[in-house]
């Protein structure tokens, strides 16, 4: 779709240069209020009201669970085409009990680390340094693999920028997906969709407002964070281009990262970008499950637990 990835990323970095004030104003009142999540947050504003805050949870379970389904299945395809390429051996056909479901095994693997890194602690309120230490790894580690895929690409694949440009523009059909005028309208409500997303999706919520130890780390976060979301997207055009131009107009593009480097037969780039998948995914999946569990556990079973206490 050309260019209009960029609103996803345009809309966080707005909200973390120009919305700094409404950041700082949202952390002052979690910490002060004692909040958790963004149920609690919105329910605060009504009074703490029990009701709002199971809404907002039960919103926010039934948007999650899909997202953390497609990471899943992301991440067990990776796992089933890395054992094929590297000839370990196939992977057990599809209907053969767990033993066949990579997925499951992915799944078991996420739940361990959640509960190793994510609730050592029955107060919510506690920092979970060792989750954010792990995050914050994968963070790096994802940065530089996509960065080592890109000049990969770029520098070795098509010897330049100018080379790939070159190639580019002598397939029309490709070089238009990028020559393609922006939409206004798609443009704005997608940027919009992305500011609001940033502060207000649990994981989202958990890492900026919950783990936050101080004003200090914010202000660090407004001019770090920005400038990761830039590194990370240097490549996205170029690893676009070379996808399409290796594979066809209509291809999947969600495999261009592993597949690239896996057409060459580069084993060092594909593992590199194994990894950084892997661990974007992990990173995910965990934090979204984490800052869910405790929407749930603090708005849903609790209080229905509280409620019947009685009998």
């Amino acid at each position: 779709s050309g260019l209009e990835f960029l609103t996803i990323y345009i809309g966080p970095m707005a909200l973390f240069v120009v919305g700094f004030p409404i950041l700082r104003r949202v952390i002052r009142l979690a910490k002060a209020e004692r909040i958790t999540s963004i149920a609690d947050f919105i329910a605060a504003r009504y009074g703490k009201a029990q009701a709002v805050a199971a809404v907002v949870t039960l919103i926010a379970v039934v948007g999650s669970v899909p997202y953390i389904a497609l990471q899943l299945k992301a991440v067990s395809i990776s796992v089933e085409t890395m054992i094929v390429h590297l000839d370990i051996g196939p992977p057990p056909p599809p209907g053969t009990g767990l033993v066949g479901d990579m997925a499951l095994f992915v799944a078991l693997a996420m739940a361990a680390f959640s509960i190793l890194f994510g609730t050592r602690h029955t107060d919510a309120t506690e920092h979970q340094e060792g989750l954010m230490l792990a995050v914050a790894t994968e963070s790096a580690v994802k940065l530089v693999a996509f960065l080592s895929v890109g000049v990969y690409v770029t520098f070795v694949m098509f010897d330049g920028a100018g080379g790939l440009l070159a190639a580019v523009r002598a397939h029309p059909g490709i070089a238009s997906i990028f020559q393609e005028a922006p939409n206004g309208g798609r443009w704005l409500v997608l940027t919009m969709l992305s500011f609001f997303a940033a502060l207000l999706l649990p994981r989202q919520f958990h890492v900026t407002v919950t783990e936050n130890n101080s004003e200090a780390e914010l202000k660090r976060a407004a001019w770090l964070f920005p400038l990761y979301l830039l590194l990370i997207n240097l490549f996205v055009v170029p690893v676009a281009a070379a996808g399409l131009l290796a594979f066809g107009p209509g291809s999947d593009g969600d495999t261009f990262v592993l597949a690239l480097p896996m057409e060459l037969d580069s084993e060092a780039v594909t593992l590199a970008a194994f990894v950084g998948a892997l661990s974007a995914a992990t990173a995910m999946v965990i934090v979204e499950t984490v800052a869910l569990s405790i929407m749930i556990s603090n708005d849903l079973v609790i209080p229905l637990i509280l409620a019947r206490r009685g009998a």
